[in-house]
């Protein structure tokens, strides 16, 4: 797939910024374009409209949480405790999307609820499929879905901040989800 041109890249990163920042309202064309340093008219180039920014964050959060779930499936320690660490970072690609498209949903743009619980449902899929047990995979959904909260929180790099707390424990907290997983092969 060819790479983005420079200023479409700057314009979706400036759009991402404003929504998960200040919500969508605050995301008109004229906010986007000064965010981003390019003009309105480079950005009408590349969007029509605030609709067409949106769905191109949307289509944003599918392609890097495909990427992701490569990355997951392929993860030498599971994709459970794979996503489980990855719940403490709220800096990656997906993130930007992600929270930029649950902005999005509480805003109810059209597309977006849809696309937050189709990543869900892929990420639990990988982590069913690795513990053979849907309560136990919902389990650590939650954990990192908890996790991630707290990674999401401004000031989560904050030495103080509950993030950092977590993070320093992480390892306990992956023992959990072994004694989880464990649970669960034990059942099968």
């Amino acid at each position: 797939m060819p790479r983005p041109p420079a200023a479409r890249e700057k314009l979706l990163a400036a759009y991402c910024e404003i929504v998960a920042g200040e919500g969508e309202r605050a995301a008109t064309l004229d906010a986007v374009a000064e965010r981003a340093g390019v003009s309105k008219g480079g950005l009408l180039y590349h969007f029509k409209s605030k609709d067409a920014l949106a769905d191109a964050v949307i289509e944003g959060l599918h392609e890097t949480a495909a990427a992701d779930r490569e990355l997951m499936a392929a993860a030498p320690e599971g994709p459970a405790r794979y996503f489980v660490r990855g719940s403490l970072e709220a800096t990656s690609d997906v993130d930007t999307y992600f929270n930029a498209v649950l902005r999005l949903a509480t805003a109810q743009h059209p597309g977006a609820t849809d696309a937050l619980a189709a990543i869900h449902n892929e990420w639990l899929a990988l982590i069913r499929d690795e513990v053979g047990d849907e309560a136990v995979a919902e389990a650590i959904m939650l954990i990192g879905d908890g996790l991630y909260y707290h990674a999401a929180l401004p000031g989560a790099g904050d030495a103080a901040s509950t993030a950092s707390h977590f993070r320093s424990r992480v390892e306990h907290v992956l023992e959990q989800v072994e004694v989880l997983r464990a649970a669960a092969a034990r059942q099968r």
